[in-house]
């Protein structure tokens, strides 16, 4: 793509955001990254409200499900339940492999379920997968 990726990373363990980082660094994914740590926060962004009103509309939302007040659950079902918003894919990238979180997941209309990997080379695979897919393979509704 000649525009850069939107990518929106709603994830609060700095560590796992930092692998994210640097996997979409090592792919060359051209992207901007735009990341923010709570439920409420990726809302705030999503609904351009307060300190987020300039932001664009991301091509992509990578989703923890383990967030502090508002979970993922809670931030996936308010995205996919606006009008506006439910058409931008959203990946869930959590550490959770329970089934229940899965189910629950697609029952909301995730759009891919991933478990988050331990090490930087899984970390670099799952990016430079959802780079072939999402931005090669697929094509997206325009924003």
């Amino acid at each position: 793509m000649a525009e850069p990726i939107e990518v929106l990373l709603v994830e609060d363990n700095p560590a796992d955001v930092r692998l994210t980082q640097e996997a979409l660094l090592e792919v060359k994914l051209s992207n901007t990254l735009y990341v923010v740590t709570t439920g409420e926060e990726a809302l705030d962004y999503l609904f351009r409200r307060d300190a987020h009103a300039d932001r664009n509309r991301p091509d992509l939302i990578l989703l923890d499900l383990n967030l502090p007040r508002l979970s993922g659950h809670e931030v996936l079902a308010a995205i996919k339940g606006d009008e506006n918003l439910k058409r931008i894919p959203v990946v869930i990238l959590t550490s959770s492999d329970a089934e229940r979180d899965v189910v629950r997941s697609y029952d909301r209309h995730a759009n891919s379920y991933i478990q988050k990997p331990v090490d930087m080379d899984g970390f670099i695979k799952i990016v430079s997968s959802l780079e072939d897919f999402w931005f090669s393979i697929v094509k997206l509704p325009p924003g």
